[in-house]
């Protein structure tokens, strides 16, 4: 690895154990090598901090930070943002899969295309076992030259993950970090979606892992999500209300500090208003992983085979 490597991978873990090995390993090996891997540890109770050091002490691209107390989800994705120093950027979840081209096309890609700010590629969910669950059609209009047009199509369309691409980190330094309130991840992709298109590899490549001590699927509520993104909201300063509030108002204030023209700007608050006025709709908080698992026999999609160090851990 050079002294400044090309890109930063960011994998913040708390108690992590149970999967982490197998993100590393698909991590580790990625057919394009120029890059750091830097794991912080929220101060993890489990065999995380063991594991970790094993990994970092066979491969020197991996740098291991252990923090001394648990800070929260959120101020520890900020952290390893922070401690990057590639110019280009990918945050990683300890417990989802990554297929060996995935860094190699993503880079390609916003090589080839100055004016895109993202790059990510198809997507599905897996269960526990790294089985695919439910493949997901990418239908956001993310990469429109028109920042409204991104806008609202990520208002109303059920996301895919572009918050896990690899986005150019002087764009990302441009953003308001992310916040700790309900779906904060939303509104941070909003935010950059205002900065600039995003362009999507067609590949089938990330696999995201949906099972039951998932952070979302272990916190049900949007106060328990809240107080593990960051312990500062278990107090009685923050009720659901509020929470709720500053879901809209991070959505307002993105569009306020976002480079747009007045036209653009008005575009994009119209989006927004319609969008609340949608919300009351049944079904208008449909998640990915919710849908029905697809039959298994229509699938053609092996994870095995695409994803590094799977050989051993077929089940």
């Amino acid at each position: 690895m050079t002294d400044r490597p090309r890109l930063s991978i960011g994998l913040p873990v708390y108690n992590g154990e149970e999967y982490l090995a197998e993100s590393l390993d698909a991590l580790l090996g990625q057919t394009y090598e120029d890059f750091e891997l830097v794991v912080s540890d929220n101060a993890s109770t489990d065999g995380t901090q063991e594991i970790c050091r094993k990994y970092a002490a066979r491969d020197s691209r991996i740098r291991y930070l252990r923090l001394p107390r648990n800070i929260g989800a959120t101020p520890n994705h900020n952290h390893v943002f922070a401690e990057s120093r590639g110019e280009l950027f990918k945050w990683a979840s300890h417990d989802d899969l990554y297929g060996r081209d995935l860094l190699r096309l993503c880079v390609q890609a916003l090589d080839e295309r100055p004016d895109m700010i993202l790059a990510h590629t198809g997507q599905a969910v897996i269960d526990g076992g790294g089985q695919v669950k439910v493949p997901y059609e990418y239908t956001l209009a993310t990469d429109s030259p028109h920042a409204p047009e991104r806008f609202r199509s990520l208002l109303f369309e059920p996301g895919g993950d572009d918050f896990y691409g690899v986005m150019r980190a002087d764009m990302l330094r441009r953003v308001k970090p992310m916040d700790s309130y309900h779906h904060a991840d939303r509104t941070f992709v909003a935010e950059i979606t205002l900065h600039g298109p995003f362009h999507q590899v067609p590949e089938l490549l990330y696999f995201r892992r949906d099972h039951p001590t998932r952070a979302e699927r272990a916190n049900p509520s949007k106060r328990a999500r809240c107080v593990n993104l960051d312990p500062r909201r278990a107090g009685p300063l923050h009720p659901t209300p509020r929470l709720l509030a500053e879901y809209v108002w991070g959505f307002a204030s993105a569009i306020r500090r976002a480079p747009l023209s007045p036209a653009d700007r008005r575009a994009c608050y119209r989006h927004l208003v319609t969008w609340m006025t949608s919300r009351v709709r049944p079904g208008a908080g449909e998640r990915v992983e919710d849908r029905a698992p697809v039959d298994p026999g229509l699938l053609t999609v092996s994870v095995d085979s695409l994803v590094a160090g799977r050989e051993g851990r077929r089940t």
